[in-house]
């Protein structure tokens, strides 16, 4: 199958239980494909934990099966061992064998990750950044693929712990369902497609392809001009006032592999400027801070972006 084709089939079949949100599927196949972790921040009840279900259920493992599905529920009483796992004496070999946390698994859902502390957000820090766990003196590697879907509920800060910038950076994308309209609703209320369709949600690809598609994401061409734009993209927001912290390198980063990937999505072998327009948003939004609360990053992202293509069209 070719890359662009497993694509389609991942989308397709993800639209088969979430309704209506044809680019925010094409966003999140882009993040998987660009080896990117996606924070999926948005109002109770849309799906968000749904999703991460879903995509697990479409790329069959090794042996046939769905990809190894994990998912951790963040509370306020939650410990960094019970992510990552730990080494346990057994008295009978008298020696130490590892416990494997939820984290071992080819597609890790952190539900409502700013409930629980920092201090248990950054066990997720290596994990997210190398893909493996260190316990102790040993390091243990990650099965592939690996990706954390993290969600986070905007509206409630009772309880809360923001994530640390740290933490943010890991995350390729942040992205939001936002809600159906009124046709994708009217399909919601006839068949649940979160009971229904996703019980008999069967896999379109298997891990052979789906990392096929990794590695051609990977070759996508990208102009120069496209790449400077990126660049002077993340250098706007280290430089301009209206920030108090810019984008950092894995920004610029994460940024060309993320547009390279959306590329493939939407079966092109090369990337165009409207790539990056779409994704400069959930790239960098989440990684920067300004000094007025009351403006929104990604509104004013979104413009510098603009900006900066309407500047390598006039040339």
């Amino acid at each position: 199958m070719k890359s662009e084709q497993a694509a389609e089939a991942l989308i397709n079949g993800a639209a088969r239980v979430i309704r209506g949100k044809r680019e925010f599927l094409e966003l999140l196949t882009a993040a998987l494909f660009a080896r990117g972790h996606v924070l999926i921040e948005d109002n109770p009840g849309l799906g968000k934990t749904t999703v991460a279900k879903t995509f697990a259920r479409l790329i069959a493992g090794q042996v046939g099966e769905p990809l190894l599905f994990k998912r951790i529920q963040f509370t306020p009483d939650l410990l960094p061992y019970d992510i990552t796992g730990v080494d346990v004496f057994d008295p009978k070999s008298q020696s130490f064998r590892f416990v494997p946390g939820p984290v071992l698994a080819n597609i890790v859902l952190a539900d409502e990750i700013n409930r629980t502390t920092p201090k248990v957000q950054s066990a997720l820090l290596e994990v997210m950044a190398e893909r493996q766990v260190t316990i102790g003196t040993t390091t243990h590697e990650l099965p592939q693929p690996f990706f954390v879907l993290a969600t986070q509920n905007p509206i409630e800060s009772e309880g809360t712990f923001p994530l640390p910038a740290a933490q943010l950076d890991r995350f390729m994308m942040r992205i939001s369902l936002g809600y159906p309209d009124r046709e994708a609703e009217l399909s919601i209320l006839d068949d649940n497609p979160s009971e229904n369709a996703l019980n008999t949600l069967e896999p379109v690809l298997d891990v052979t392809e789906f990392l096929e598609a990794q590695k051609s994401a990977v070759e996508v061409f990208c102009h120069t001009v496209l790449k400077g734009v990126i660049a002077d993209l993340v250098r706007d927001t280290r430089i301009q006032r209206s920030f108090l912290l810019g984008a950092s390198p894995r920004a610029g980063l994460h940024l060309l592999e993320a547009v390279k990937a959306l590329a493939l999505v939407r079966g092109r072998t090369y990337v165009i400027d409207e790539d990056i327009v779409l994704l400069a948003a959930p790239v960098l939004a989440h990684r920067v801070r300004l000094r007025d609360p009351r403006v929104r990053s990604e509104k004013l992202i979104r413009e510098l972006c603009l900006a900066r293509i309407d500047g390598i069209k006039g040339v």
